[in-house]
């Protein structure tokens, strides 16, 4: 159950699809009323806009990023001394998420289509459980109907805080008050997803991926971004880069580690993915490459020809074969010394729930190896904390892998 006026996302709320045949009436009508009062009758359209304005300077002040993600339920209590959240745009976020949407959408498809399988008292309880879910559908299609005007997304302002090693210097930054440290911006597009297909789900910045942009800039030694380690010019590659947040911090801030000469190359698969991708390195206006890269066959011709010192990845894993693709391709493209860095993120519940085991399982072996008989495997792994307010509902933390040559 929700509490009134707060909603939970889809994802985190409703029931398997599997059990549909063993809920209770009860169960059934609560995830119904959820979907209705999420989305019935709010327009589509006015939710985006309503969170693009809160990106805008209101009453003559600066406006303030926007927020990391879609706060859920289970976030725990709020701090007395935490500023106020404001509900009415966490609802916003959360109305105007299209991988919510459609998971919703198919939720409620199913359960029509199965309606006769239902446990529920009687013919007419069945009927009213139809005719809500009908009556919830049926307003997704208003919603798309509504307006004319093109659906482009949102526009987000992330910021991180980077902290300098004393030794170095940063003569091109505005350091923040506190010594030592300097801000990351970057703005990016979060463009609308219209399919249910998982490769353009890059279309969104993710949880993981805001998480380990803010975990590089805390602790960039952690993660070997020091000139010491990587020299000024090393090749640093992001796969499934999706909105490319992660290339967009790297390339921001390692100048100010006197990493002065790094070349980033950014990639994914999906062909929308990649021109959102470019868009926002446009954006942003920083200096990162971009290429298409499909693990499963993947052609490694410039800029992607080189071996690369670090790799890194973000949920980047749908299915169980993603996981031995991404380790053959990695096996291919790190450089003796490198290493890879895979942020994964945890979901107890739903059609993602056993991904996250699928990176233990094709890294535990020996294969593939190189001609000198090397042969990636995990170094080290650890748990990450959800962060308040970062994430979709479905999402309880994190895991960090290293991975290297063994």
């Amino acid at each position: 159950m929700s509490p009134a006026g707060h909603p939970l996302s889809p994802t985190s709320s409703l029931p398997p699809l599997r059990s549909l045949p063993t809920l209770h009436g009860e169960q059934i009508f609560a995830a119904l009323d959820n979907l209705h009062e999420l989305y019935c009758p709010v327009s589509l359209s006015r939710a985006v806009k309503s969170q693009l304005e809160h990106g805008k300077a209101h009453d003559g002040q600066t406006a303030q990023p926007v927020d990391s993600g879609y706060v859920s339920e289970d976030d725990g209590d709020t701090d007395a001394d935490e500023p106020d959240i404001d509900p009415g745009r966490d609802i916003d976020a959360l109305r105007a998420d299209v991988f919510e949407r459609n998971f919703a959408i198919r939720w409620l498809t199913t359960l029509i289509a199965r309606a006769e399988e239902l446990l529920l008292d009687d013919e007419d309880e069945r009927e009213r459980a139809v005719d809500k879910a009908s009556y919830v559908l049926s307003s997704f299609t208003k919603l798309e109907n509504e307006e004319d005007e093109e659906d482009t997304g949102i526009t987000r302002d992330f910021s991180f805080e980077l902290a300098i090693p004393a030794s170095s210097s940063s003569p091109r930054s505005n350091k923040s008050s506190s010594q030592g440290k300097i801000t990351v911006d970057v703005r990016l597009n979060d463009a609308p997803q219209n399919t249910t297909d998982h490769t353009d789900v890059g279309l969104q910045s993710w949880g993981a991926s805001i998480v380990f942009s803010d975990m590089i800039c805390a602790s960039p030694a952690q993660f070997g971004l020091t000139q010491a380690t990587l020299g000024s010019s090393p090749r640093i590659v992001e796969l499934g880069a999706g909105t490319g947040l992660v290339s967009l911090v790297l390339a921001k801030a390692l100048p100010h580690l006197n990493v002065t000469n790094a070349t980033l190359i950014a990639t994914d698969y999906h062909s929308a993915v990649l021109a959102n991708l470019r868009s926002n390195v446009k954006l942003t206006e920083a200096d990162v490459e971009t290429c298409p890269l499909d693990w499963s066959a993947p052609i490694l011709e410039a800029p992607l020809d080189a071996p690369a010192d670090v790799l890194v990845a973000t949920d980047v894993i749908y299915a169980r074969e993603h996981a031995v693709w991404l380790r053959d391709c990695a096996t291919r493209m790190l450089a003796p010394e490198g290493v890879f860095w895979l942020l994964m993120t945890v979901r107890p519940n739903g059609r993602f729930e056993a991904v996250i085991d699928t990176v233990e399982a094709a890294f535990e072996g020996t294969s593939p190896k190189t001609p000198d008989g090397r042969y990636l495997a995990i170094l080290s792994k650890e748990n990450v904390d959800k962060r308040r307010g970062i994430g979709r509902g479905d999402e309880s933390g994190y895991k960090l892998f290293r991975i290297g040559w063994a």
